[in-house]
């Protein structure tokens, strides 16, 4: 017994010993090779995180790549299929991923599409989120804000953080078309001179950002600590600067959730105490409640008017907002292209208008309201924050 036992304590000792060996190659060879050389088992990441990259900040409506557009599909219950357009007709897909980006989705499996189509579709069975149109209600007097719908069949969806963004997908692809009917902004040194040479000269540039919730950042996934954790327009706006020109570009948010131009005028000494050389003043959206255009193109131009009582060479970006939810019955929406024209009056040398009003307007003669948002009713989703950054840089960068 004793040999019997001193033969199986051996093995033991000899299969620990080739345990730990094998473990001390594996970890060398981890070491060695990395583990983004292992063979990859699945298309899906455990977490993805945003970095900044041009493409991703390319003008949608210039070249043939549209980089991550999010619809949200709405499935038939009776045959489970789901369907959500795009912007533009499709030539090619290059990836359909969900939002957080941690997740690749097999086309013919997960969806598909026809050359020249504007729609994409999702079969019964796929990985893809799909809701149905009753899935974005709720019942009258049941969320913490009254958002009755229009129709008056209880109130949208509210998304405090992340809810629609788990409900969306991102499409990339290849366009088969160029139609864009919107006239978009394009790059003038003369419009904005003084801040056009600081850039060029790689100077230091102080850029002040007045404005609503729309401007502090809300819904955009790294303003609620989501994947892929990407900037609001703000921060994109500075990355693209910084990387395109390499300036450094402070750049001072004042914005406060629920304010518009009444608030605005009061806080003129915070903004001239940073000294900028560009302003960036957004409001609209709360001031869409029922203020009128006179009274919103006044309180915007003594807004300028006391910034250059201080600052006389400041210049300035004004952001004519996005449109909010047409179905939600708060807003008054024919005063949103109101707001935008009396913008476009005090635009000259200096003064520059980014349009936002007449792009949104064109983007829901092609989608629906509920592809684009972050919360339901009045903020941007991760590829409206894009498009802000998009259309703001246009003025800046040739």
């Amino acid at each position: 017994m004793k040999n019997l036992d001193l033969t199986i304590s051996r093995r033991i000792m000899m299969h620990a010993l080739l345990c730990s060996r094998l473990c001390i190659f594996a970890a060398a060879f981890v070491s060695v090779v990395g583990l983004n050389s292992l063979p990859v088992l699945a298309q899906d990441a455990p977490d993805s995180r945003w970095a900044y990259s041009p493409d991703s900040l390319r003008p949608f409506w210039l070249g043939d790549v549209v980089e991550g557009e999010s619809v949200l599909f709405v499935r038939a219950p009776k045959t489970g299929e789901a369907r959500a357009s795009l912007m533009f007709p499709v030539q090619n897909v290059i990836a359909v991923r969900n939002s957080a980006g941690s997740v690749t989705y097999e086309e013919g499996v997960d969806f598909r599409f026809s050359s020249g189509s504007r729609e994409i579709v999702i079969p019964a069975g796929s990985r893809i989120v799909t809701k149905t149109l009753q899935d974005l209600r709720r019942p009258a007097k049941s969320q913490k804000y009254q958002l009755t719908h229009r129709d008056g069949n209880g109130e949208i969806l509210f998304g405090a953080k992340l809810e629609y963004h788990e409900m969306q997908t991102c499409v990339t692809y290849v366009r088969a078309s160029h139609d864009w009917p919107v006239e978009m902004p394009a790059f003038d040194e003369q419009v904005l001179p003084r801040t056009i040479q600081k850039l060029r000269s790689r100077a230091t540039i102080s850029v002040v950002l007045l404005g609503d919730s729309i401007s502090t950042g809300c819904n955009a996934s790294g303003w609620a600590a989501g994947s892929p954790h990407q900037p609001p327009y703000p921060g994109l706006l500075q990355q693209h600067l910084e990387a395109t020109y390499g300036s450094n570009v402070t750049l001072t948010n004042l914005s406060v959730s629920g304010t518009s131009t009444p608030w605005g005028l009061t806080k003129i000494e915070k903004v001239t105490e940073q000294k900028p050389d560009l302003v960036i003043l957004a409001f609209g959206m709360n001031d869409s409640s029922g203020r009128s255009a006179e009274e919103y193109g006044k309180n915007t131009a003594a807004m300028i008017s006391k910034t250059r009582e201080t600052l006389p060479n400041a210049e300035f970006i004004l952001v004519a907002s996005m449109l909010g939810n047409r179905d939600w019955t708060l807003l008054k929406h024919d005063l949103f292209p109101q707001y935008r024209d009396e913008l476009a009056k005090l635009c000259k040398p200096g003064i520059a208008m980014a349009d936002m009003t007449s792009v949104w307007h064109e983007f829901l003669k092609r989608k629906k309201d509920h592809d684009l948002t972050g919360n339901g009713v009045n903020h941007p989703n991760d590829f409206g924050h894009r498009v802000y950054a998009q259309v703001l840089a246009a003025l800046l960068v040739e």
